[in-house]
């Protein structure tokens, strides 16, 4: 983990520690936090970016992702997002990758690609026989390897998703990695959602229409039907509704929608 002096006080000494780091970044959190509580996303976000410093937003390019992938043009078009390809996503999302990227003018799109999978699963079938190795191979491992010299990033989680996230807060502590992870949608309701896009006619992913509201992998998502849960779609009947790429407590955790 790199030290960032923007991270903390302009007198604190760097941490010692992983203690000491803890300590400062939870003061950091808080002081964040509390100054925030009644802002808006976009000030949220442009706080973040102008406190913490080494940051970067990691976006699926999926069904909401255009909302916070037009707040990062509008403030910073270089800033780094980390966009993990999987090498199994649906073609229509690596189109619409391409397609926002040039229409909101971002300069420092990394895509990112596990290094092991022809080795590893040289026949593309480990999702039928264990999708949770599959997640970890080709997206959960190649993650944590990119955000690796990073002290923060952006998520776009948000507190309707589940119950686990019903007290999300705009700035928390990643435990397993002391890394900080910023949540500026985390007030936001579904309409929220609609309404940003209506107004500022963002290009909705091509899937929606056609009856995906949360997508992924294009082997592990369906359909959804009227009145399923929006991710009933994904990892169908498999009992498995996360990737793992967020964390409670230092460990993966299956909870609500997507980055």
């Amino acid at each position: 983990m790199t030290y960032s002096p923007a991270l903390f006080g302009a007198h604190d000494p760097a941490p010692e520690g992983p203690d000491d780091l803890r300590v400062q970044r939870e003061r950091q959190i808080a002081t964040l936090n509390a100054a925030y509580r009644h802002h808006s996303a976009t000030d949220v976000l442009k706080g973040a970016l102008s406190a913490l410093g080494n940051t970067t937003l990691v976006s699926s390019f999926g069904a909401e992702s255009v909302v916070l992938l037009h707040m990062v043009a509008v403030s910073n078009k270089h800033l780094p997002i980390l966009f993990i390809d999987t090498q199994m996503l649906f073609t229509e999302t690596l189109v619409y990758q391409q397609e926002l990227t040039e229409r909101l003018g971002l300069s420092n799109v990394q895509i990112i690609r596990a290094q092991d999978s022809a080795a590893r699963d040289p026949d593309g079938t480990l999702h039928r026989q264990d999708t949770d190795a599959c997640c970890v191979l080709r997206k959960t491992r190649p993650l944590e390897d990119a955000l690796a010299p990073y002290d923060s990033w952006i998520t776009g989680r948000k507190r309707f998703q589940s119950g686990t996230r019903a007290a999300l807060e705009f700035f928390e502590l990643e435990e397993a990695t002391l890394r900080i992870k910023i949540n500026p949608l985390a007030h936001w309701a579904p309409a929220d959602v609609t309404a940003y896009m209506e107004e500022n006619r963002l290009p909705r992913h091509p899937l929606v229409a056609q009856g995906y509201p949360s997508i992924g992998c294009a082997p592990c998502t369906s359909p959804v039907k009227i009145g399923e849960d929006p991710r009933a779609g994904r990892w169908r009947n498999q009992g498995k509704e996360e990737c793992g790429i967020h964390f409670v407590n230092g460990r993966a955790v299956r909870i609500g929608a997507s980055t």
